[in-house]
Parts: structure tokens; C-alpha cells; sequence
């Protein structure tokens, strides 16, 4: 498609050091952990430098980091190397990263990203040429039940995707404006389509319980095992009856 960027010509910078404020945070992770285990500080940190870098880790951070942990420079590279959520070359400013799983895919996710690569003039794993948008393509996100899911910059999460409601999300970033993040349909957090019913059912025996009040089910059972006497035709004056004179 036209107005594709592929970032393949950048220049890895040859130094890089942790802003004041973030090494504040560095310092923070780090002394979550006893002496000669700083190693477990390694995600946070590569995390804190893609943030400070414009969305990318680049080589000299992973050296800085390495050398904050007393770590081997390769042992960064292979953590940094395995997880989507790491970005070890220039991104968009709008990150777009679309789950195409089986639950998502299954929902429908191919033709959310069609819609997505048409109305933005790229493939997967192309930037616009404005720099704007930036299109991956990851492994699940966690959010099946709201299934398909795009997830923006590592942060927001956009769920119940189709391909008309998807292209308001982009225009919004594009204007500069925050979508609503979570569901695109309304549906609350992970609600089924009926709303909250069998949680709303035990919410309302719950309810009666704590005002003293037994649940349907065992108000319902406790009157069944009452016993109740047979209705009888038999007289109750049961003394004997003395002869007519």
C-alpha cells in the first residue's frame, strides 16, 4: 500500500542514560530485590526506557541496563528479544497491536484488521508515513471474553472490535482525542450480552441473608420441611357416650 514506512533505516543511538526522574524509579526496582538478585529488575527497567525512548528500546539501553544489574549484555538482549510488549526498533506514536488468536480471530478479527490496514494505507508491521500509526501483530492479550482486541502502546486496551467501530478509535487518535478505552458496544467490564444475572440473583439472596432474611432457596426449602398434620374427619370428642334412657 502507499504511504508505508518501513522502519528499517534508523540509527541505533551510541549512548543512553535514565533521566533523573525515571532513575529515581530504577532505584526503586531495584531495591525491591535482596543483593545479587537485581537481575529480576530487568523487566521494569527495559519497560521504563522504551517509555523514555518514544516507544523503543534501543541497544544502549539495554547496555546501561546490563550494567545497572550487573548483568551479561546478552541476558538483557534474550528478555528483550522474547516479549511482544518490548519495541526494539522505532514505533508510531499510536502503537497498534492486533491479537489475531483463535478467540479473537474466531470473533472476527481478520476483518477488523483489514478495515485497519485500508483506512490507514498499511500492512502489518508498517508505520504511516506521517509516523502516526504503527500496525504489529502479537499473541493473545488476555481479553478473550471481549474478544477482538486491539491494545494501544501497551497501555489501553480497545475490546468488542468490528470493522465500523474500530475506524472511529483511529480518527480519534488521529484528532488528538482519547476513545473510550474497554468495550466498543457498552457492555460493562466483561458483562455477558444479558447483563449481570446470575451474579445479580446472588447478590440479592446475599442481600436478604445479611438483613436476617433467608435466600429464596432455603426459605423455600425450610417451609417444605415443616410437617403439617392430616387433615382427619374423625371427631375430636373421643370420650364414650353414655346409653339413651
Amino acid at each position: 500500500m502507499s504511504g508505508a514506512l518501513k522502519r528499517t533505516d534508523f540509527v541505533q543511538p551510541r549512548e543512553f542514560k535514565f533521566s533523573k526522574e525515571n532513575m529515581k524509579l530504577v532505584e526503586a526496582h531495584i531495591a525491591k530485590y535482596p543483593k545479587g538478585r537485581q537481575a529480576s529488575a530487568v523487566m521494569p527497567l527495559l519497560d521504563i526506557a522504551q517509555r523514555q525512548n518514544d516507544n523503543w528500546i534501543p541497544e544502549a539501553a539495554m547496555e546501561e541496563i546490563a550494567r545497572l544489574l550487573d548483568m551479561t549484555r546478552i541476558k538483557v538482549f534474550e528478555v528483550a528479544t522474547f516479549y511482544t510488549m518490548y519495541n526494539l526498533e522505532p514505533r508510531g506514536k499510536h502503537h497498534l497491536q492486533f491479537c489475531t488468536t483463535t478467540p479473537c480471530w474466531l470473533m472476527g478479527s481478520a476483518d477488523v484488521v483489514k478495515a485497519c490496514e485500508k483506512h490507514l494505507g498499511i500492512h502489518m508491521g508498517e508505520t504511516t508515513k506521517d509516523g502516526q500509526f504503527t500496525m504489529t501483530e502479537v499473541e493473545c492479550l488476555g481479553a478473550c471474553v471481549n474478544a477482538p482486541v486491539v491494545q494501544r502502546n501497551g497501555d489501553e486496551f480497545y475490546e468488542d472490535l468490528t470493522p465500523d467501530n474500530v475506524i472511529p478509535v483511529i480518527e480519534a487518535l488521529k484528532a488528538g482525542k482519547q476513545p473510550k478505552i474497554g468495550s466498543q458496544t457498552g457492555r460493562q467490564t466483561s458483562l455477558g450480552p444479558l447483563g449481570a444475572t446470575s451474579l445479580a440473583k446472588q447478590a440479592h439472596d446475599t442481600g436478604n441473608q445479611i438483613m436476617g432474611e433467608p435466600a429464596p432457596a432455603k426459605k423455600a426449602a425450610k417451609a417444605a420441611a415443616v410437617p403439617t398434620e392430616p387433615k382427619d374427619s374423625t371427631p375430636t370428642d373421643t370420650k364414650p357416650k353414655g346409653k339413651k334412657k
